[in-house]
């Protein structure tokens, strides 16, 4: 995602609905912006942010305003806890994603190997590529940092 945001385009991208902000009625402080953050980079994104750094500042303060929170709670999200996967759980059903599984994964990987990499070899195409697919399907994509799906060669090494 990018970092740098004009003021419109923070306004048309990242302002909270009303719907939105129905589901942040039972959050408050980190979580309640934590969760505002989340819910509108999926909804850009279709797919939850690997880190706090993916977030755009500008994106912060701009939620924090609507939220009420101050922009610092930001870093007092817990990236591991609970309240993150109650979280993410909540924002794939609002969206009408499910989770990616192992089996999605597999089938990911031959869908590349057999479609793309004999045609597109760079690894951000090939991403952005399987982040299309998955939205197209209401799959929550597999963790970037996770690489299983740039080229299909972990099936490959499991299966030895």
């Amino acid at each position: 995602m990018r970092q740098e945001w004009e003021p419109e385009d923070l306004i048309e991208v990242w302002t909270l609905l009303e719907e939105d902000q129905e589901r942040l009625q039972n959050k408050s402080g980190a979580n309640r912006l934590g969760f505002a953050l989340l819910l509108k980079f999926f909804e850009v994104e279709a797919r939850f942010p690997e880190n706090a750094a993916e977030i755009p500042v500008p994106a912060v303060s701009y939620v924090a305003q609507q939220v009420k929170v101050a922009a610092e709670e930001w870093a007092a999200y817990d990236w591991s806890g609970r309240a993150i996967k109650r979280h993410r759980m909540e924002i794939r059903g609002a969206f009408g994603f499910r989770e990616c599984t192992e089996e999605d994964q597999g089938q990911l990987a031959e869908w590349l190997a057999v479609e793309l990499c004999g045609v597109e070899l760079n690894r951000d195409r090939l991403a952005e590529a399987v982040v299309a697919r998955c939205r197209k399907d209401r799959l929550e994509p597999p963790a970037r940092s996770a690489d299983r799906y740039s080229t299909g060669h972990d099936q490959e090494r499991r299966a030895r």
